[in-house]
C-alpha cells in the first residue's frame, strides 16, 4: 500500500519548516509528500524546494492563488495529483511524532477513515518547538494542558482498544486524518463551494458516512502537536455549518463542486 502525505499550508514557512523536520524523523516515510499551498509567497516555495532536494521520497509543491480560505480546493488538487492508495491529511502547523505515519498505516482498514488527535500547545511551548530542534514533547512536557497532555501518550495496545471510544471524545478535524483515496473519489472530495474557515472537514466526513464509510479515532497513536497561532476568521462559519447540517439531513453522498472539477 502506497501512502501519500498531504500537508496544507498558507504563509507560515517557519511552522512548515518544523513540520518537515518532523517528517525527516519518521520511522516510516510516506511514499509521496504533497505540499498543498493555499497561496503562500516565495519563502514557502524556497523552503519546499530545499527540502525536496534532500528528501528520500518525491515531494511536490501544489500552489493556488490565495482568494480566502480555500483549503478544500487545494486538498482536492492534491488528491487528483497522486495515485497513492492511502492519504494522510495534515496541517502545516502540526509537528508529527516519529511514529505518526507508521501509526496511521497500521490503523488503515478498508471501509473506515481515521481521525487523529490534535495536541494544542500554548505560545511558549509552540515557540520552543518551532524555533529549535527540540525533540517531540513527552506526555509530561509543559504547555499542552492537563487533558490534552494525555493525548501525548503513545501505546499500541491502548490505541487498538479505544478507536470507537475516541469517536465520542474527539471531534472531526482535517488537521490530522487518514483516508482511502478511492473513498474520497467516491464522494468527490471536499466541497469547494465551502469557502472560508469552518466545517468543510465535517461535511466531507458526513458524506463519507452517508456512503457507508465509518470513522475510527486514533487515541494513543498518530500523535501531532499543533503550534499556536491567531485564529482564522470565522465570518463564513455559520454558512458552512448550515451546509454541513444539510448534508447530514439529506444523506447527500457527492458534492457538485469537488475533485471532478479538476
Amino acid at each position: 500500500m502506497r501512502c501519500g502525505l498531504v500537508v496544507t499550508t498558507y504563509e507560515r514557512p517557519r511552522a512548515l519548516a518544523r513540520v518537515l523536520e518532523s517528517l525527516s524523523t519518521q520511522t516510516r516515510w510516506p511514499d509521496e509528500v504533497l505540499i498543498a499551498d493555499d497561496g503562500s509567497g516565495p519563502e514557502t516555495a524556497e523552503l519546499v524546494e530545499r527540502f525536496a532536494a534532500t528528501a528520500t521520497r518525491p515531494v511536490r509543491h501544489l500552489w493556488q492563488p490565495h482568494a480566502g480560505f480555500r483549503a478544500g480546493r487545494i486538498r482536492n488538487e492534491a488528491i487528483c495529483r497522486t495515485d497513492c492508495e492511502y492519504l494522510v491529511l495534515l496541517d502545516g502547523d502540526m509537528v508529527m511524532h516519529p511514529e505518526f505515519i507508521a501509526d496511521h498505516l497500521e490503523a488503515a482498514t478498508p471501509g473506515r477513515y481515521s481521525q487523529g488527535v490534535r495536541v494544542p500547545l500554548d505560545e511558549r511551548a509552540s515557540r520552543r518547538l518551532e524555533l529549535s530542534a527540540a525533540p517531540f514533547p513527552a506526555w509530561s512536557a509543559p504547555g499542552a494542558g492537563l487533558l490534552r497532555r494525555s493525548y501525548l501518550i503513545r501505546s499500541r495496545r491502548l490505541a487498538r482498544g479505544s478507536r470507537r471510544l475516541g469517536n465520542t471524545l474527539v471531534s472531526v478535524k482535517s488537521c490530522n486524518q487518514g483516508f482511502w483515496r478511492e473513498d474520497l473519489l467516491r464522494v468527490n472530495g471536499f466541497d469547494e463551494a465551502m469557502v472560508g474557515w469552518g466545517s468543510e472537514d465535517k461535511e466531507l466526513c458526513a458524506r463519507l458516512e452517508n456512503a457507508g464509510a465509518r470513522r475510527q479515532t486514533l487515541l494513543f497513536a498518530a500523535i501531532a502537536c499543533h503550534l499556536a497561532h491567531p485564529p482564522a476568521s470565522r465570518s463564513q462559519a455559520g454558512t458552512n455549518r448550515r451546509r454541513w447540517q444539510e448534508t447530514v439531513r439529506t444523506g447527500r453522498v457527492r458534492c457538485e463542486l469537488g475533485i471532478s472539477s479538476h
